[in-house]
Parts: structure tokens; C-alpha cells; sequence
């Protein structure tokens, strides 16, 4: 992957709170939602390069499907039953 450029972005303090906010809601940086918005906004005009990368993923890697390491309670038994029925017959 390329060196990213780095910028100084002159925004209006409202602006920068908007952003941020959404951001927040959207779990992402500000930083990514900048980028998010400005690649959108490239795309929607057609201008966005056609060889231009993939965001860069960050974070906590996505979840295993295999349970490795779950240590949560569960309330099912070891057959997949529920073991916490309680459907009036004994």
C-alpha cells in the first residue's frame, strides 16, 4: 500500500462537530469519515479514480465463527436444547 498523504484541513468548529458526531454514530474516526464522506462525494460525481484503494480497516479484527476462547454463559444445553424451558410439563 501506498504512503498516505497527510493534510491540514481548515474546517468550521460547527462543521467539525457535525462531522464528529456522525462519525461517533457510525463508529468510526473523524479522520475516516472525512475520507468516507469525501470518497461518496468523488463517486456520486464520477470522479472517483478507478485504481484509488480500499479504505484501510481499523480496529478489532472481525470475530471468529468458532467460538475459540468463549468464555460467556449460555443457556443451552450441550444437545443445542433449551435447558431454561419451562413449558409446563415435567
Amino acid at each position: 500500500m501506498s504512503e498516505r498523504k497527510k493534510i491540514l484541513l481548515r474546517l468550521d468548529p460547527a462543521v467539525h462537530d457535525a462531522i464528529a458526531r456522525w462519525a461517533g454514530d457510525e463508529l468510526r474516526s473523524t479522520n475516516a469519515q472525512i475520507e468516507f464522506l469525501l470518497r461518496r462525494a468523488l463517486s456520486n460525481a464520477g470522479r472517483l479514480p478507478g485504481d484509488v484503494g480500499r479504505m484501510p480497516r481499523r480496529g478489532r479484527p472481525p470475530a471468529k465463527d468458532d467460538n475459540d476462547g468463549d468464555t460467556g454463559d449460555h443457556d443451552a444445553t450441550a444437545d443445542g436444547g433449551d435447558a431454561g424451558s419451562d413449558d409446563g410439563e415435567e
